[in-house]
This record gives C-alpha cells, sequence and structure tokens, in this order.
C-alpha cells in the first residue's frame, strides 16, 4: 500500500493543504467564473504575535493564501513577472471574503471600495515553473458596525512568498444592505448604453489585445488626457452585472495612463495608493488625466492619475512604475 511521506518541517495540515488546493467559493469574493477566484483559503492567524495584538482588543489577524496562474486571459506574466494586478485583485478579494465568512456579512450586501495599495518588491513577482503561491496576513481593523451588522473595516497586509516578506498592503470598505443600496442608487443601469469607443494603440499600454485596452484614442492631440472606454461584456474586467465601474477597471486604467504618459509600456508596477471618493457611472464619459511626477530613483517612475465625471473627481491613483531594465529584486 502506498504512503505519504512528510516533509520535514511540515505538519500534516501543511502537507494536506499543498496537496488539495482548491479555491475558495466564489460567492465569498464576488466573482461570477470561478477561473478568477485566486484565493484558496485562510485561517485565524495563531501567531504570537497576532494572538498579543487581538488579545489587546486592537485587531483581528487571519491568513489568506492565495493563487496565481502562469496564465492568465488579461492579467498574463510579462518580462519573467507576474502581472500585480493578480496582488491588487488578491488584496480586493481578501477583504470581501474576510467579511462573508469571518464577520458575518450576508451574500448580496453590497461592497464600497475607499482606498487601496501596496508596495512591493520586484521578487515579489518573479515567475517560475509553477503557480505563484502566496500568503496574506490580514489584520482587520478599525471595525465599524451597525446594530450587529458590519458596515465597514480597514485591513492591513503583509505578503509572504516562500515565507519571505515580498509586499504590504491594504483597503478600507463600507458595507451596505440591498434595501439601503437601492435607496442610495435608484436604478441605474448595468450597461453604457452606447457604442465604445476606439482605443489608443494597445502597444502604448503593455498590451497586444486591443479588448484588454481602457484608454479611447482622443479625437485631437490631448496629450494625457483619455476618455476611459467601459466595455460591459469585458469577462474579467466585467466579470457580472454592477451599476457602476469597478475599482479594478479604474486601477488598470490608472496603470495604463502611467505607462502612456511615461512612455514605459513594459515597466513593472510595484506600487500604488489609490482613493475612491464617488461612483464612477456607466452611462457619462469618464476622464483620466495622467501626470509624470519627479523622482530621484534612476529605476523607478511616478505618475499620479486621475479620474472625472461632470467636472467632478472619481478616483485618484498615485504609481511606481520600475523600468524594465532595472527589474532586479
Amino acid at each position: 500500500m502506498p504512503s505519504t511521506v512528510q516533509a520535514p518541517g511540515m505538519d500534516a495540515a501543511s502537507v494536506t493543504r499543498s496537496l488539495l488546493t482548491t479555491t475558495v467559493p466564489r460567492g465569498y469574493v464576488h466573482r461570477a467564473s470561478v477561473a478568477e477566484v485566486l484565493l484558496t483559503g485562510w485561517e485565524a492567524d495563531t501567531s504570537a504575535q497576532a494572538a498579543t495584538t487581538a488579545s489587546a482588543g486592537l485587531s483581528d489577524s487571519f491568513v489568506v493564501r492565495a493563487q496565481w496562474p502562469r496564465s492568465h486571459a488579461l492579467f498574463a506574466p510579462a518580462g519573467g513577472h507576474q502581472d500585480p494586478l493578480l496582488l491588487v485583485e488578491s488584496i480586493r478579494q481578501a477583504g470581501i471574503l474576510l467579511a462573508h465568512a469571518e464577520y458575518d456579512v450576508p451574500f448580496g450586501h453590497q461592497f464600497l471600495m475607499w482606498d487601496l495599495s501596496f508596495t512591493a518588491t520586484a521578487s515579489a513577482f518573479a515567475t517560475g515553473s509553477t503557480p505563484t503561491d502566496v500568503e496574506l496576513h490580514a489584520v482587520c481593523h478599525d471595525i465599524v458596525r451597525r446594530g450587529r451588522s458590519l458596515a465597514g473595516m480597514r485591513y492591513d497586509l503583509t505578503v509572504r512568498r516562500d515565507g519571505l516578506p515580498v509586499a504590504t498592503g491594504g483597503a478600507r470598505f463600507s458595507c451596505t444592505s440591498p434595501a439601503v443600496h437601492r435607496r442610495l442608487r435608484g436604478e441605474r443601469p448595468t450597461r453604457t448604453g452606447r457604442a465604445l469607443p476606439e482605443p489608443i494603440d494597445p502597444a502604448e499600454v503593455g498590451h497586444t489585445d486591443r479588448q484588454h485596452v481602457l484608454l479611447a484614442a482622443p479625437a485631437a492631440n490631448r496629450g494625457t488626457r483619455w476618455e476611459l472606454r467601459v466595455d460591459t461584456d469585458h469577462p474579467v474586467l466585467s466579470d457580472h452585472p454592477v451599476d457602476h465601474v469597478p475599482g479594478m477597471v479604474l486601477i488598470e486604467a490608472a496603470r495604463q495612463a502611467a505607462r502612456a504618459a511615461t512612455r514605459q509600456p513594459d515597466a513593472l508596477l510595484v506600487g500604488l495608493d489609490s482613493t475612491f471618493t464617488r461612483y464612477a457611472e456607466l452611462d457619462a464619459p469618464c476622464w483620466i488625466q495622467a501626470r509624470v511626477e519627479p523622482t530621484e530613483a534612476d529605476e523607478d517612475l511616478r505618475a499620479h492619475v486621475h479620474g472625472t465625471q461632470w467636472g467632478e473627481r472619481v478616483f485618484a491613483v498615485d504609481l511606481v512604475l520600475r523600468r524594465p531594465a532595472a527589474r532586479t529584486a
């Protein structure tokens, strides 16, 4: 009868997790497609430091596991690195997972992301001969409740790969019941209702497929200002119908704008700090503006990108891009 040999230093739970990796239920991360679920499990963080913090009543700590595929329809590896937007999506999914699974937020509640950020080493995204497994050590704090229900929280993350810290990040969100959401939003459309404008050259933003380009070709030379292309039929960015432009669309648009403005379409995103101030509506143009910021680091480029709609700011993102030639750890 065959036997299983346990690797040195691995307990039975670790062996089981490594052999039986699967994704969490898609409803826990608000994805319709199972293929877009990046998280593979979670558990309370029982480390000494986390236990001490939790016992003081300051926060709750969890370990969320994620796996980044070696191939992805949109966020594909390039230049020997995984796409950093997989980390951004993992951060987004982690907060929603914990809200449902650990804080009992009912399915059907609406989540509104107020900010999301990360800083990473290039080694966090290095590709290998297998999918990339990471652990997101999350600390949930500033927890707000409305009665017994979770109304919002902030969570900070340390991302570990092969046991080593390779990135930090975090986000803040609020959540509302379907009834409250209907009172706030009414009956908003889930489609743009107009033809998709022509994109700029995909090569300007590091893509080969025009379907993935989120910046429209300007009618005249407008420098670093573009109309946002919102394709509500996009299989990844519009995974399921919603009544606004998703935050992941805005973040990817910001990265594309930063790459176009710096003329570095292959630059690796190693940091971002994003804030969302209002819904980006589907039935009106949203304008993306980029500004390249001065920096003292030769290998890094910085850009500030913001979006406006009806003359009001919708979101803003500060990005740090690493030039391809400088992609060391």
